[in-house]
């Protein structure tokens, strides 16, 4: 449980062909459930059940533990860097119903700048939103809530939408230049013609997220902020492809693609492709394959593929 195998994989769909490249004893005491490099990929974070956080300098192929973080009284699912223009922040979520966050300054010493219990059970998954709309980050919860955490003004404020009754596994961000986030004549949070002076600053792109349930749906939500005092709305898809607990989703980066992209993996053992082709269309799904074992995570390459 306490070594960590980083792979390279080779097959461009189906990640069953894969080649481990190294090893690293990250001396954690139970199950590794998370381990995320940093923006450059200088510094590893994982995470485990022993409801600790080891942080590593990464320098070449050789990994060395650096600090060791604490604070969650339960397991610790997930862990998420910040992006680099915000300093260096990692974000951790836990059984315990908290969302931890940490800053390192000076290098390698780490403090514990905000903890965020507004949950009423485990928090499963978190995830920074694109560094252009600001620090926000999102936490899905098994209490059926998502919460957004925003630094803005020197404080952190949240506010939060119900997502279902039977409990949330995982969050995921649109990126900023997603199809449909952009101002359009037929987007109602961003029409042009309600910025007369043609002003950058007072276009603001829709903030979206996916989510994935334990009621066996994928979500695709929209902040509306025609409504009063915002709104975040679920737009429209076609189907419902899962069986079983959906474990986790990945909304693919944009890259001049002329479609969104999104995967969800589920516990009954297959990973579908969700596909939005126009702004306000239906997303549409299409079956990858069904594996031998339930699927509890999925992720992108950097370009998308």
């Amino acid at each position: 449980f306490k070594f960590l195998i980083i792979y390279i994989y080779i097959n461009k769909y189906i990640f069953n062909m894969t080649t481990p490249i190294n090893s690293v004893d990250t001396q954690h005491d139970d199950m590794i459930h998370d381990c995320q490099f940093d923006y450059y990929s200088r510094k590893l974070a994982t995470c485990s059940s022993d409801k600790t956080i080891r942080i590593f300098d990464v320098i070449g192929d050789v990994y060395h533990p650096v600090s060791t973080l604490t604070g969650h009284e339960g397991p610790v699912w997930q862990i998420a860097w910040a992006h680099p223009k915000f300093g260096t922040l990692l974000a951790s979520c836990s059984y315990d119903g908290s969302v931890l966050i940490h800053r390192e300054s000076p290098q390698n010493v780490w403090t514990l700048i905000y903890t965020h219990k507004y949950h009423t059970s485990s928090v499963n998954s978190i995830s920074w939103a694109p560094h252009e709309y600001g620090l926000i980050l999102a936490c899905a919860s098994s209490d059926g809530k998502v919460s957004l955490l925003e630094y803005k003004g020197d404080q952190w404020t949240t506010n939060s939408f119900d997502n279902d009754t039977l409990g949330c596994n995982s969050v995921s961000w649109a990126p900023y230049n997603a199809i449909g986030n952009l101002p359009t004549n037929n987007n109602p949070n961003n029409n042009p013609n309600n910025n007369p002076n043609n002003n950058p600053e007072e276009i603001k792109p829709v903030l979206r997220v996916v989510t994935g349930s334990c009621d066996t749906t994928v979500r695709v939500w929209r902040f509306n902020e025609d409504e009063q005092n915002g709104k975040w709305v679920e737009e429209k898809k076609i189907g419902n492809p899962h069986t079983d607990w959906v474990r986790d989703v990945a909304w693919a980066p944009n890259t001049a693609l002329p479609y969104n992209i999104i995967a969800s993996c589920s516990e009954d053992k297959s990973v579908a492709i969700w596909k939005q082709a126009e702004p306000d269309a239906p997303w549409t799904h299409t079956m990858m394959q069904v594996f031998e074992h339930p699927v509890w995570r999925l992720s992108w390459s950097i370009t998308g593929i």
